[in-house]
């Protein structure tokens, strides 16, 4: 009764983004950001159950520790009927096509099933994600640092991008998570700085030392989600990432957003610390999990 087939079509697509939609409501996707973020690992899936589409399943090259992601969505009402598991076998098999034999993924902290679901299989929590979100007003602009510049990206963004991509790899490279990042930079092109003009690039003279990326959110132009924050190593503690941040803010005031939405990692206390100075709040946590492919 079970049949999985992958996604081919247009159709599929917003299949797929409607059951991915809501199942994980909190982190929405469009058909168009799925288009816009397509590589050639990653595999996408519909579950049909008795001839009802009852889930979906996505598998990828990870970001980071040298895994696969996968993950797996099953509508509530077509759960405990296998669905989940026939899905995940078929990830897996993807994921060692990768030549991965570990995996990363994401459940929320308030869904005990998923949790149960993930731990049957040799998973284990590593980590969480903490979002963060802030709702946007009457907002400055930002106070900027001695010989510091700020520069959106917009109208230069691929330019300025491959211009910080040193900078951003020594965020990366310090970011608290459970393996190396392994992002790689035509994904990184890709998919970064989608809010081009609400992304930023802190200069010294002619150098970039520091970026903020601003990303599109599937609720629309109203919403916004927060990218790579990054400043130079020897950079930090100038104030250049609270003027990132409050540019972006000043941008978002002038420009009809009103939330925005980070996500940083358990140990990132700084950057935690940093927003919830700039007003920020504390919302959802996603655990990580990993172990090997099932």
């Amino acid at each position: 009764m079970i049949a999985l087939r992958p996604v081919e079509s247009l159709d599929d697509l917003e299949t797929w983004a409607r059951l991915k939609n809501a199942v994980v409501p909190n982190e929405p996707v469009t058909v168009q950001q799925l288009v816009e973020t397509t590589t050639d690992d990653r595999l996408l899936l519909l579950a049909d159950y008795g001839g009802e589409v009852a889930g979906c399943g996505i598998a990828a090259l990870s970001d980071f520790g040298g895994r696969a992601f996968l993950a797996v969505r099953v509508l509530p009402g077509f759960r405990r009927r296998g669905i989940g598991t026939a899905l995940l076998r078929a990830l897996a098999d993807h994921g060692r096509s990768l030549g991965r034999e570990g995996v990363n993924a994401f459940v929320y902290a308030d869904d005990p099933g998923s949790m149960a679901f993930a731990e049957r299989f040799g998973l284990a929590g590593a980590d969480f994600q903490l979002e963060q979100t802030r709702t946007v007003g009457d907002e400055p602009p930002p106070v900027v640092p001695d010989r510091i510049r700020l520069e959106p990206v917009d109208g230069r963004r691929d330019e300025l991008l491959r211009l910080v991509w040193p900078v951003a790899l020594e965020g990366y490279a310090d970011l608290p998570l459970p393996g190396a990042v392994t992002y790689r930079f035509e994904v990184w092109l890709q998919q970064e700085a989608t809010r081009p003009e609400g992304s930023f690039v802190a200069f010294e003279g002619d150098e970039p030392v520091g970026y903020a990326g601003l990303l599109e959110h599937a609720n629309g132009s109203a919403t916004a989600e927060h990218g790579l924050t990054v400043v130079r190593r020897d950079r930090r503690g100038r104030g250049i990432a609270r003027a990132l941040k409050g540019a972006q803010l000043h941008w978002a005031s002038q420009h009809g957003v009103v939330q925005l939405v980070t996500w940083t990692q358990r140990h990132n206390g700084a950057m935690q610390t940093l927003n919830r100075s700039l007003g920020y709040v504390d919302r959802e946590k996603v655990i990580t999990y990993q172990g090997p492919v099932p």
